[in-house]
């Protein structure tokens, strides 16, 4: 049913006879395809209704990033009914391709992507976004112990001082103004665009809805990339950057608070997208972001919550990994 949905609308659309190749999947339920008709390329988004995303969302923000001469694909057709777009196709020069091909232009791709970043905050964001509270914030990351320390360990701990040690992390460091974000700002997420001047140059994927949240936030997602290690020199020179462009002075325990939080909800999302979707390959992931949180966990505001999560969480070492995967469920 799914395939005739695709059908019907690309043919609404225009691109019935494309030649169609899967381009690629994620953690949640969207695909996409690309369609080449000619010398015309485009990307079929599909979106299913029900699963979490929405197309309407997805246009919206994607048209306020344009506006401000930032460049996420464009919408060429849309039915929000059944969850379908179709975008810009952006092409193929995904930073962490090009990173992996040439690791010297790590520096001018992060700093074109830190600009991006600034341009985005520096403007008034598009309408009523979701605004999570220090507690929102610090209840998402209740994903490590309900998923990764059940998988781990075979209990499931009781979260509540974990949450109560984040919460009043958020509280102290990093619970000021609130800025536009995407979550998902990562190198998996960006495309270099030479062709275009500025901050156009770096193409913005899978934005989705957006939602207000703290400056340092996409910054942490960028820097701290769970697929990539980024290279400290550059890590500390684009914090630097950012704090000196947008004013915001010494950011450093407002980051490492972000940072713990958002390796908290990896840790967690990673183990349950093992459990319950059987996407195990994101397992591989797990040392290195376990490294990102017990780096963020050294500064010294954070010494209570560092406390909470050793308390509650092991190291994924080879051995607890291999435990987690045994959690998938089995093949249909």
């Amino acid at each position: 049913m799914r395939e005739v949905a695709k059908t019907e609308f690309l043919a609404r659309a225009g691109w019935a006879a494309a030649r169609r190749s899967h381009l690629a999947g994620d953690a949640s339920a969207r695909s996409y395809e690309r369609l080449v008709l000619g010398d015309q390329r485009a990307v079929l988004m599909d979106a299913p209704p029900g699963c979490g995303d929405d197309i309407g969302d997805f246009h919206r923000i994607g048209a306020h990033l344009a506006g401000l001469g930032l460049s996420p694909p464009l919408t060429l057709a849309m039915d929000e009914a059944q969850g379908l777009m179709l975008i810009e196709d952006l092409g193929d020069g995904i930073y962490a391709r090009l990173l992996e091909a040439d690791s010297t232009a790590e520096l001018p791709l992060y700093t074109a992507a830190v600009d991006a970043l600034i341009r985005l905050q520096c403007a008034a964001p598009p309408g009523p976004l979701p605004d999570l509270s220090a507690a929102d914030w610090a209840a998402s990351a209740a994903l490590a112990p309900e998923f990764y320390a059940l998988a781990a360990t075979g209990d499931r701990p009781d979260a509540a001082p974990l949450i109560g040690a984040l919460e009043t992390a958020i509280r102290a460091h990093a619970d000021g103004p609130r800025v536009l974000i995407l979550r998902d700002y990562h190198a998996e997420n960006l495309l270099w665009l030479p062709d275009r001047q500025g901050v156009a140059r770096v193409g913005l994927l899978d934005f989705q809805l957006g939602q207000m949240g703290q400056p340092e936030y996409d910054l942490v997602s960028l820097l701290q990339d769970a697929r990539r290690d980024v290279s400290p020199g550059v890590e500390a020179a684009m914090v630097a950057h950012f704090a000196r462009e947008t004013g915001r002075g010494d950011i450093t325990a407002s980051y490492a608070t972000l940072g713990a939080l958002r390796a908290l909800r990896i840790i967690g999302i990673f183990a349950r997208l093992t459990m319950v979707a059987g996407k195990d390959r994101y397992l591989a992931f797990l040392p290195r972001v376990w490294g990102q949180l017990m780096r963020n966990l050294a500064h010294p505001g954070l010494v209570e919550l560092r406390g909470e999560t050793l308390a509650l969480l092991p190291d994924p070492t080879p051995a607890i990994i291999e435990r987690i995967r045994s959690c998938s469920p089995p093949s249909p």
